[in-house]
């Protein structure tokens, strides 16, 4: 008589660490607190953001993306960065990951007080592959 099969639990990464042409991404989907935290860092900055400098959007084509706002103007317009998570599956245990393939965009918005300047494209891209690894490495309460 042979023992049943085990079941074999999965969850979800809570810890995400990717980098690619010069950038850097750190992002906790619930870190300290119960919120999201995310470091940026390329050449010229590292920037922290958590709770709601944070945005994310479930697209069930893409997964989630993750939006943030690298540089914020009054008369000419923004910059974000947004980094396509993947739907990504580990075995349920501390210290499993997973090497992930992804895309970091990072986006001018451009503005102008002259109306006449804002015509138009007003979204300027640049996409920057990403590499690295998401795993499971918070220990539940």
């Amino acid at each position: 008589m042979s023992a049943a099969p085990t079941a074999q639990a999965f969850t979800a990464p809570d810890h995400y660490q990717l980098s690619g042409g010069g950038i850097s991404i750190t992002y906790l989907p619930i870190g300290a607190g119960g919120l999201g935290h995310l470091q940026y860092q390329d050449s010229l900055r590292t920037l922290n953001f958590s709770g709601d400098q944070i945005r994310t959007v479930e697209v069930p084509d893409i997964g989630s993306i993750v939006s943030v706002t690298l540089i914020m103007t009054v008369d000419s317009g923004s910059t974000t960065f947004s980094v396509l998570i993947p739907k990504t599956t580990l075995q349920s245990k501390v210290g499993s990951s997973a090497h992930i393939r992804t895309e970091g965009i990072t986006t001018v918005h451009r503005f102008s007080l002259l109306p006449a300047a804002n015509l138009g494209q007003d979204e300027l891209y640049t996409v920057t592959s990403l590499h690295g690894t998401a795993s499971d490495v918070i220990i539940p309460l």
